[in-house]
């Protein structure tokens, strides 16, 4: 399976130089039932548990219940939604000397290719297995295709299925906060739920941890007051016409990071399926995934002391020689604080603005230096090897 690529002070997408390691998130996974993450207060939305079991009525081995949709009814509605969406929600449980745990994921094909988090199957990485409960009490074992650390993506495939319903991919781009979504997925182990609300913000950053090689987790989700919970990571976030525009991944919490303190607060995020369509074509294919870079280290620009002007934005610490941002004029000490018209607020502001685009896409990125403003449009690299 691809690596995470894009180590610090490699030619990469920006990278934060204080952040938050991974090894704390493997050692929480390990204790028992916990929330995956835990960056800043939130967490990924996969609950996973050391033990054979995570001790609540609801837990991951709950058994499949039938579902009664009425799909006669109006379109717009939520019972129409959840008649077309449930058949293409699957879950997903992953078991491994390390421990075992329960996701959610999307059916992408009629053949069983399956789109998840890369935290609900990464126990699996090493000799674990994986196992899909389908919509109409079926299960099957899966094998992983591919995962991508960096936008907490991995794609698995089902084995000797056929005939299932894949769900439609919508445009994410088209999404305008106040607008109603639906959640699905399997929260704390109960397969095909359903929940809703709305649109709370569009293009917040979020930072769930970095991993050994320092490479960042980030990305700019969309924000949601659909109950979202442990279990429900991989699962879908879909439109009024049941199109999905978001893998739903991770959540806010009002207490610590175990189970029993961690669930919707009404402020889940999912993963923007137009940023993760291009690398889950890559992971079906058993490539690599490849991201957006500029080739710069940054971290947020210090407030305003001792009566100074403070510039909102993401400080440059480092340069990569050679890269995008050399090219462009880019120094360290400047202070980046728009791309396109994207309003960089600090360092995660900016990683995950840039891992919305593509390699070699055109960007207009304006920086501040000493008080003056410069504007230059770039091609951004990437980061294959």
């Amino acid at each position: 399976m691809p690596g995470a690529p894009g180590a610090p002070g490699t030619p990469g997408t920006p990278t934060k130089k204080r952040a938050i390691g991974r090894t704390g998130l493997v050692a929480a996974v390990l204790a028992g039932a916990l929330v995956a993450g835990g960056t800043a207060g939130v967490g990924g939305a996969a609950i996973y548990d050391a033990l054979a079991g995570d001790g609540s009525s609801g837990g991951a081995h709950t058994p499949a219940t039938s579902q009664v949709v009425d799909a006669k009814a109006p379109e717009g509605s939520i019972e129409k939604v959840s008649a077309k969406v449930l058949p293409s929600v699957v879950k997903i449980e992953v078991t491994s000397q390390q421990g075992s745990g329960s996701g959610s994921g999307v059916v992408i094909s009629s053949d069983g290719t399956i789109l998840t988090n890369n935290h609900v199957v990464e126990l699996a990485a090493n000799g674990g297995t994986v196992t899909v409960d389908f919509n109409d009490g079926t299960k099957a074992s899966a094998e992983v295709l591919g995962t991508d650390p960096l936008t907490d993506t991995a794609v698995i495939k089902a084995k000797g299925v056929s005939g299932l319903t894949p769900i439609t991919i919508g445009k994410s781009a088209n999404l305008t906060v106040g607008q109603s979504v639906v959640a699905i997925g399997s929260p704390f182990g109960l397969d095909s739920t359903v929940t809703t609300g709305i649109v709370s913000a569009l293009d917040r950053p979020v930072n769930v941890g970095v991993d050994q090689n320092g490479a960042a987790t980030v990305y700019p989700a969309v924000q949601t007051d659909a109950a979202i919970n442990p279990g429900n990571s991989g699962g879908a976030l879909v439109d009024l016409n049941g199109n999905l525009v978001g893998i739903n991944a991770s959540i806010r919490s009002g207490g610590g990071a175990s189970s029993e303190d961690a669930g919707s607060i009404g402020i889940g995020f999912a993963i923007p399926i137009d940023e993760i369509y291009p690398i889950v074509e890559q992971l079906e294919k058993g490539e690599q995934a490849t991201h957006a870079q500029f080739g710069i280290s940054v971290s947020d620009a210090p407030e305003a002391q001792n009566g100074q002007t403070s510039v909102t934005g993401a400080l440059v610490q480092e340069v990569t020689q050679g890269s995008t941002a050399q090219k462009a004029g880019l120094e360290k000490g400047d202070v980046i604080t728009k791309v396109d018209d994207h309003v960089i607020t600090g360092s995660d502001s900016l990683v995950a603005t840039v891992r919305s685009y593509r390699p070699n896409d055109e960007v207009e990125v304006t920086w501040s230096r000493n008080g003056d403003v410069h504007t230059e449009k770039v091609t951004l690299d990437s980061d294959a090897s």
